[in-house]
């Protein structure tokens, strides 16, 4: 008899953990996906679009928390039309091939930093994945979120434009407009 009630006990408490986690989809409209790099001493900054996903966020419980979300890699734009054509190619993003960029969390945790989580998540750009690290803050909008965050990456970490004038260095800032489930 106490195994059955511990069993109970357990799922019960199992289902209270999971009722509490709200899943969003991310808007693509009124979120930003924006990248900063350096050109030949010139800053340049691109969009992405075709944001789409899962956002799962319990911050009460943060390992119920989950974020897999993507843009569509052909959506690139630095409003240079010829720049453009040129990163959707090969020896960029190869967006014929990998039409998408995807970010998995693998934990979600709170920042020391009052307000802030830390979203640890896989990156992936064409066929190859980087662990990331994202201090990211969450705000009520509407009945739902906006997470906003950023982060840096080290381009040829993930075969984008080989070895030319352009910076190893780029960051991302994420603006995620969110609606729930």
């Amino acid at each position: 008899m106490t195994i059955i009630k511990l069993v109970i006990t357990v799922c019960v408490l199992f289902q209270s953990a999971i009722s509490f986690s709200q899943t969003y989809t991310p808007v693509d409209k009124g979120s930003s996906v924006i990248f900063e790099i350096t050109n030949l001493g010139f800053d340049v900054e691109g969009l992405f679009k075709g944001l789409q996903g899962q956002i799962v966020f319990d911050e009460k419980n943060l390992s119920a928390s989950s974020f897999q979300v993507t843009v569509q890699s052909s959506t690139v734009n630095t409003e240079n039309s010829l720049r453009d054509k040129h990163l959707r190619g090969e020896d960029y993003f190869f967006v014929n091939k990998y039409p998408f960029i995807k970010l998995v969390s693998v934990k979600v945790a709170k920042s020391v930093t009052p307000g802030y989580f830390v979203l640890f998540a896989a990156l992936t750009i064409k066929d190859k994945t980087q662990n990331v690290v994202i201090p990211f803050t969450i705000t009520p909008e509407a009945g739902a979120f906006r997470f906003k965050g950023e982060f840096k990456i080290k381009r040829r970490d993930f075969g984008i434009g080989g070895k030319n004038t352009v910076s190893n260095d780029l960051k991302v800032k994420l603006d995620v407009l969110t609606k729930k489930n």
